[in-house]
């Protein structure tokens, strides 16, 4: 098998050139939005704390992220055509699986900077110094890294041949096992109990954490600084709540409720959705980041 058939948007010209633009859209909203976090948070010295420097992590994946399956889609949209190279495909599944695992991960490492600083803040310097905020990011990365390498040779190691057709509009392993010429029933529920023992985890972790933050911050006597408190907590719960939520419906929701328009939708709100829309709620909140953001827009070089 030398390529693989992605699932179209659309059979008429006309709507697959809509999808073009749509997509176009997002994705130019989604590298300005990140490039601009990166490059505020890099050259504002008043950011360069251990939650800013995670966003900064968090804002290269999600680049990269939404630059793994969107500019694909474009250029299929584009040219009025399905085909993506088995090494393309392979690709593309290995960055996917690695940055989103990654994102799963540095969410989790957030989470616990964010129950550090409110619930241990004597000890936030110690806890989280420089060095372990670096050792933090690159455990985040480098656990992707390994996921994703076990997750794409389990998927690709495996003779394909019940077509070439993936009923999704970027490589994803579920659609892929389904072309396996044995059962891959096992396979796939193998690959399914791994990542859900991996992201359970993270998940119990960051609610944990999240009830820990609560009970501390219910504790401060003053209603600013509960404020305050929860301004910090609420852009990080939020991208936690959309990241997980849509993905988890995407990858167990029941069968009988699956048809390929819903798994287009579900694809799109958890691989598109929120690259784009992270930046913004983290700025919205968050006044140090639209300093920041304001003093790089201002800037004029002498």
């Amino acid at each position: 098998m030398t390529e693989f058939l992605l699932l179209a948007f659309a059979d008429t010209r006309e709507l697959q050139l809509l999808h073009f633009w749509l997509f176009l859209g997002i994705y130019l909203a989604a590298l300005l939005a990140n490039g601009l976090i990166i490059t505020a948070v890099a050259c504002d010295h008043c950011l360069h704390t251990p939650m800013y420097f995670f966003l900064l992590n968090l804002s290269l994946l999600d680049l990269g992220a939404i630059s793994t399956t969107v500019p694909k889609a474009m250029a299929n949209s584009l040219w009025n055509t399905r085909a993506i190279s088995h090494p393309g495909c392979a690709a593309q599944v290995f960055l996917f699986t690695f940055l989103m695992s990654a994102e799963l991960y540095l969410l989790t490492v957030m989470a616990y900077d964010r129950y550090v600083a409110i619930c241990k803040p004597l000890h936030y310097g110690t806890l989280l110094g420089s060095r372990a905020c670096v050792h933090m990011a690159a455990a985040a990365w480098g656990s992707g890294f390994l996921h994703a390498v076990l997750h794409t040779s389990n998927t690709f190691s495996i003779p394909l041949c019940k077509g070439n057709a993936v009923d999704q509009f970027f490589c994803e392993i579920p659609h892929i096992l389904k072309l396996a010429c044995l059962d891959s029933f096992f396979r796939e529920v193998g690959v399914l109990v791994v990542s859900v023992l991996v992201h359970f985890y993270c998940f119990v972790f960051i609610v944990l954490s999240y009830v820990q933050i609560v009970r501390a911050v219910l504790r401060i006597p003053s209603e600013q600084g509960q404020h305050k408190a929860f301004s910090t907590c609420l852009p990080h719960l939020a991208v936690v709540s959309l990241f997980v939520i849509t993905g988890v419906f995407a990858y167990l929701k029941p069968p009988s409720i699956s048809s390929p328009s819903l798994d287009l939708l579900l694809a799109v709100l958890y691989s598109v959705v929120p690259p784009a829309v992270n930046p913004l709620i983290y700025s919205m909140r968050n006044h140090e980041i639209k300093n920041g953001i304001r003093k790089l827009i201002s800037w004029t070089p002498v």
